[in-house]
């Protein structure tokens, strides 16, 4: 895409985020089509020169310029924004800040409870320049706005979310200690819930003409996206331990091994667990007391895992998945190259080539996974550079530095 488009195009918003949580949430409005602001302390967002680097990382042009502070952590979420440096330690800024907001649909931030207060830049504040103004904010325990926790005042990172989430202790092996998701969905989750958040805010606001606070806590965000501990729990006064690959309540329902991986098998039901017999070659297992049913397959599911297992081991991945494509759900363990060979993300506009500053033209980002079919979602534009867009946001605003 060449220009801003999409279903969010009359949103603007002033993304003060930093880090993964907050620009991952406001990376999702604007890949929808908001116009997002990205304001900037005078030392840029923090995760400006995490790695990977550009190639020339090591001798860029210019302070501003290609790897300094232009890694591919940021760049990935920083997509789609424009950048401007404000110091809302400063009186002057904060005024520049104010007059923004006069003219927003949305402010977004994700520093700890009460910073911004302590800043003179709180949704109260804003509120009275913009009664109308949605203010979305990520926190580890969230705000005393929405809910007093006795952890407000505690830092959080997208691995303590996931532990007191619940989320590490169901995943991966039995460590006896937890174990953290691959992607970091302590920051990415929540993020994408306070999109929605903000979305839903700004719908309801242009109908009452009264904004609001929409708060997500990163502890809170895991703890619903483990829904099925607190289900476990009530019903039946279970405590789910360590998932491994497979399911608590299903079977099959699991990653076995290939000869070059790994391939994910789910047939948990009448239908698709016959087809896996056929395809097995196993006809006997349809009549086994041992796998009649759900139920007793999840009792045994050892004997039944140790069958697949039997029948996937000697094969590579593709023989596997073409015996059971489309018949069974099924889909082997991709690695990053394999992702980047995938006809599906190729077809489906998930890999997309974005320019970037110094000595290499461009490199590939994963696109929108929200489609369309009558307004595009797109990358439009490359991750900004510390303070980029200054003259222009300022003139867009009306504001005479």
């Amino acid at each position: 895409m060449s220009q801003r488009a999409g279903p969010l195009s009359d949103i603007t918003v002033l993304d003060c985020t930093m880090a993964l949580a907050g620009p991952f949430g406001s990376a999702i409005l604007g890949d929808l089509g908001a116009d997002i602001i990205k304001i900037e302390p005078p030392a840029g967002d923090m995760s400006r020169g995490i790695p990977p680097h550009p190639q020339d990382f090591a001798t860029p042009a210019s302070e501003k310029q290609a790897g300094c502070d232009f890694g591919g952590y940021f760049a990935s979420i920083n997509r789609n924004k424009r950048s401007i440096i404000l110091d809302l330690k400063l009186a002057a800024d904060r005024e520049v800040f104010f007059k923004m907001c006069e003219q927003a649909d949305v402010v977004m931030e994700n520093t700890r409870a009460g910073v911004m207060d302590r800043l003179g830049c709180g949704y109260e504040v804003v509120a009275k320049r913009n009664p109308a103004i949605v203010y979305g904010a990520i926190r580890g325990f969230g705000d005393p706005r929405t809910g007093e926790s006795p952890y407000v005042d505690w830092p959080a990172f997208d691995i303590v979310a996931q532990c007191m989430g619940g989320l590490a202790h169901i995943n991966g092996p039995d460590t006896g200690v937890g174990f953290p998701a691959g992607a970091s969905v302590g920051d990415t989750y929540p993020g994408t819930l306070l999109a929605l958040g903000v979305v839903s805010a700004v719908h309801e606001a242009r109908r009452s003409g009264k904004g609001q606070f929409v708060d997500v806590a990163m502890y809170d965000a895991i703890a619903f996206l483990c829904e099925s501990l607190f289900s476990n729990y009530s019903y039946a006064g279970r405590v789910l331990g360590p998932r491994g690959s497979g399911h608590p309540n299903l079977c099959p329902f699991d990653i076995y091994p290939a000869a070059d991986g790994g391939v994910a098998i789910a047939a948990p039901g009448p239908k698709h667990w016959e087809a896996l017999c056929l395809a097995m070659e196993r006809r006997d297992l349809l009549d086994d007391e041992r796998t009649a049913s759900l139920k007793v397959r999840v009792e045994n599911r050892e004997f039944v895992n140790a069958a697949i297992t039997a029948w996937t081991a000697s094969k590579p991945k593709s023989a596997i998945v073409g015996a059971l494509g489309g018949i069974v759900p099924c889909g082997p363990v991709n690695t990053a190259a394999d992702l980047f060979a995938d006809p599906h993300l190729q077809v489906r506009g998930m890999i997309k080539e974005v320019e970037v500053p110094g000595d290499n033209p461009s490199v590939k980002l994963a696109g929108s996974p929200i489609k369309f079919t009558r307004t595009t979602t797109d990358i439009y534009r490359r991750a900004p550079l510390l303070d980029e867009h200054r003259a222009e946001i300022l003139a867009q605003f009306g504001i005479d530095e």
